[in-house]
């Protein structure tokens, strides 16, 4: 008599949920997941209409890793696919301050120079040569990788959810978890909403933002934090289009400021990835007058051009930030037959090409050297990225 495969219940359908859906499925597991909207989600943080693609991480060995095996996946996901959902615009770092060792930008050269990343170091004048929208920001120093760009973020979690169905992943939409469904303290399913039980072998939390929420327990090391992100209209698209004006960092360690090409239609996305501010992720999500006087003064100090450009649209993306930015993902200390997956703290999504299998990996307890970091572990001094956590500029 055959045996059943195992079933694996996963509460969340936004990035780690579905790589981590459609990684599992492949090697034989049952999948269900249940997504209290739709998938995807249009207030997950995983939906935009892009997101940036880097291997640039100072000296962080394991980021930088997980960067360059996510830029070779992506390659595979556009031939594969037969979508353009990487855009290999490439990557610009730019600084007020010289490219020195200790600083996010200095280090990011050093290190992935000594990887044998070929990158393009810029001075003040060749910056304002090359990237003419830069010329009057001031900025006197930085580098060009041609290894980056950015991620159709929106249009790859759809297709994603497609793949997750046709590989025959159940996915429930606008099913809200309630509780879950023990036996003998072990987690053995969840209820929803409506009163439904939903068991399983297996329960993973991967509910993004909303994770310590549902998980209270995991208060004292993730919280849900709220970026500003805004569409702005340009005129000119192409004049703010790669080569002249690629997916770039603007001192972001000190400030948080970065953003993307043009797209066709003139939409130019700019965003924060700064402190951010405390938010429950049920709250509405209005960005303030504040937020959007931030990003215009900084519009009027570097890109002067478009200062008064219109203003398309905006949102809160709410990353799950870690105490120290790193994710989370391991099998629940508290609780027998609970999973968690979440922590993206802004800059999961890069990784998506490589997060299912990795997820996948802690799930049947596999040995994997790169989820070491994501283990369990207690509040700790905070890395360079993980600043932004107490709300200090970088």
């Amino acid at each position: 008599m055959p045996v059943e495969p195992r079933h694996i219940l996963i509460v969340g359908g936004g990035e780690f949920g579905l790589t981590a859906a459609l990684a599992l499925r492949l090697r034989g597991w049952r999948v269900t997941v249940l997504e209290a909207a739709t998938v995807p989600r249009p207030t997950a943080a995983s939906t935009d209409i892009s997101k940036v693609v880097r291997v640039d991480y100072g000296a962080d060995a394991l980021n930088t890793r997980l960067g360059e095996l996510a830029l070779e996946g992506w390659q595979r996901w556009n031939h594969d696919w037969e979508q353009t959902l990487y855009h290999a615009d490439g990557f610009l770092v730019l600084t007020r301050h010289p490219l020195k060792e200790g600083t996010f930008e200095g280090d990011s050269y050093r290190y992935l120079t000594t990887r044998g990343h070929e990158l393009e170091q810029l001075d003040a004048a060749a910056i304002s040569a090359r990237y003419p929208a830069w010329a009057d920001a001031g900025f006197q120093a930085g580098y060009l990788n041609p290894l980056g760009g950015w991620a159709a973020s929106g249009l790859t979690m759809a297709i994603l959810a497609a793949k997750a169905k046709a590989a025959g992943v159940v996915i429930r939409e606008q099913t809200t978890f309630d509780c879950f469904l023990e036996k003998d303290s072990r987690v053995v399913g969840v209820e929803d909403s409506h009163g439904v039980k939903h068991r399983a072998d297996l329960v993973m939390i991967s509910a993004g933002a909303w994770t310590p929420t549902l998980l209270p327990h995991l208060g004292k090391v993730m919280h849900a934090i709220a970026q500003p992100v805004f569409h702005f209209k340009v005129d000119d698209a192409a004049a703010f289009q790669s080569p002249r004006f690629p997916v770039w960092a603007a001192d972001i360690a000190r400030t948080g400021w970065y953003g993307f090409p043009a797209l066709n239609d003139g939409t130019l996305k700019i965003a924060n990835h700064g402190p951010g501010r405390r938010i429950h992720p049920d709250a509405p999500r209005d960005v303030t007058p504040e937020e959007l006087a931030h990003v215009r003064a900084f519009m009027r100090e570097s890109l002067p051009q478009i200062a008064d450009a219109p203003l398309i649209s905006n949102r809160l993306c709410l990353y799950c930030d870690t105490f120290d930015s790193h994710f989370w993902i391991d099998r629940d200390t508290q609780r027998p037959g609970l999973i968690v997956a979440a922590g993206d703290s802004g800059h999961a999504f890069k990784f998506a090409p490589v997060m299912g299998d990795l997820i996948a990996d802690v799930v049947e307890e596999k040995e994997n050297p790169l989820a070491q970091s994501f283990r369990t572990r207690e509040p700790i001094a905070k890395t360079a990225e993980g600043a932004r956590w107490d709300g200090k500029a970088q």
